[in-house]
């Protein structure tokens, strides 16, 4: 066994037995051990579920690992059998060093006593001794900040509060594998941000992190590694940008049909012909590919009802810019032709960091853009033109498009583009962070 591993899961699996009615767990209790006493093949009275089959993956120490997927997808049965609060029906799981872990909100905690009570009892029972728990007292109190409530009984606490406090028992007794399942999601911000940098500190130190949510941005911000989970398999691992994109498949498109990458070429658009938009793009054949900025590593599906065929990007007068300087228009021009008809169609644009962080997104929904509900007939063609000030800090950013349509509560994509345009922002000295938001200082002398 390499000395860099942290957690290894073997062909892990879990089956639990449903019974359809309360008759048929006796008979399963009486009959079926009768049967097997008088030597005849047992009969089953109950359905088999399986929860997780056959997962297999291994976690390095220090790495942070993000597990995703939508719910009854097997995250929380998969942390709960790592910790070792409930036992596989097959399979093996090994852990090197102490395990923390927020599996549900107070898990660990009596109600009936205080909080100052259950941080003893609780930190006694992941192995901390009277002294130790002691010296870290006060360190577990200032992090929770929850004030007098800590002499409280925890029956008396807000979920924010209970939250709180079981994460600073956690935290304080530096574990080797810290287990976290979307317990942070009831945190405020400010306790969020706070949770955050500690699990960056505890990382750093070596601890190995498995976070479970729901937030995409969590994973690609925070994640050295991700594990997509569906239907209780490991659907796909790796980069957490990939995968998170392959999650958005799952929560927005029932079934992930891949377009084919075009093969068509086109002339390049010089800044002179800008005068006659038409002229730019085309609506007929799919050139998207052709076409400068174009990023060969896209992630597109969709059902084919619709197309993305063409793109022009342009800053301020310049077309296909190699980079944008904060400041400049940037105007994207997007060619769309329907295959089917689509009723009250939409078209949205995201743009990402290159870690996956979201800056900005809106679609002609959000837009409330009533004119673009009446396209979307078969066998026509539309150019949309988007505007934005660029107010991006300098690096680079990706583009996503996408045009789907919206049937009761369910989106259904017809061709998504993600990360399709690439985007270079040129330094600036004036500001930092994601974006310019244009501060104005003025300062004022005091006559003395």
């Amino acid at each position: 066994m390499s000395s860099d591993i942290a957690i290894k899961v073997e062909n892990l699996s879990k089956c639990y037995q449903i019974y359809d009615h309360p008759r048929d767990y006796l008979r399963q209790l009486i009959f079926s051990r009768v049967q097997r006493m008088i030597g005849r093949e047992s009969k089953q009275y109950f359905r088999e579920f399986w929860v997780l089959k056959d997962i297999s993956f291994e976690i390095k120490k220090g790495e942070t690992v993000g597990i995703i997927g939508r719910n009854g997808c097997g995250k929380s049965t998969l942390l709960q059998m790592i910790c070792g609060t409930l036992n596989p029906s097959s399979g093996n799981i090994q852990t090197y060093g102490r395990v923390a872990a927020l599996l549900e909100l107070g898990s660990g905690f009596n109600p009936e006593f205080t909080g100052r009570e259950n941080v003893y009892m609780n930190a006694a029972v992941l192995g901390l001794s009277e002294e130790e728990i002691n010296d870290r007292f006060d360190h577990i109190v200032a992090f929770a900040d929850i004030g007098d409530f800590i002499n409280q009984p925890v029956k008396t606490y807000s979920s924010g509060m209970m939250v709180r406090l079981a994460f600073a028992v956690q935290a304080q007794i530096m574990p080797d594998i810290l287990i976290v399942d979307e317990a942070l999601a009831v945190g405020d911000a400010k306790f969020q941000a706070k949770c955050f940098e500690c699990l960056k500190q505890l990382k750093d130190n070596g601890t190995s992190i498995l976070l479970v949510t729901h937030s995409s941005e969590q994973i690609v911000t925070h994640c050295s590694h991700a594990i997509l989970l569906n239907a209780g398999s490991i659907l796909v691992a790796g980069e957490p940008r990939h995968v998170v994109n392959r999650y958005m498949d799952l929560l927005f498109g029932k079934e992930r049909k891949d377009l084919a990458v075009p093969t068509s070429t086109a002339t390049t658009i010089s800044a002179a012909s800008v005068k006659d938009d038409r002229l730019l793009l085309n609506d007929v054949d799919d050139v998207f590919a052709t076409r400068n900025g174009y990023n060969l590593h896209e992630y597109r599906w969709g059902d084919g009802a619709a197309s993305i065929l063409d793109f022009c990007l342009l800053a301020d007068d310049e077309s296909y810019p190699s980079v944008i300087t904060t400041g400049q228009t940037i105007r994207l021009i997007i060619a769309i032709r329907f295959h089917a008809d689509l009723v009250h169609p939409i078209l949205g644009i995201t743009i990402k960091t290159k870690e996956g962080v979201t800056v900005y997104g809106a679609n002609s929904l959000t837009l409330k853009m009533d004119a673009f509900k009446s396209h979307g007939m078969k066998g026509t063609a539309i150019i949309a033109d988007a505007k934005l000030i660029c107010r991006l800090a300098s690096g680079d950013y990706f583009i996503s498009l996408g045009i789907a349509t919206k049937q009761g509560e369910e989106i259904i994509p017809h061709d998504r583009r993600y990360d399709a345009i690439h985007l270079r922002v040129n330094p600036t000295p004036s500001f930092f962070g994601l974006c310019n938001l244009e501060l104005e200082l003025a300062v004022q002398e005091i006559a003395s």
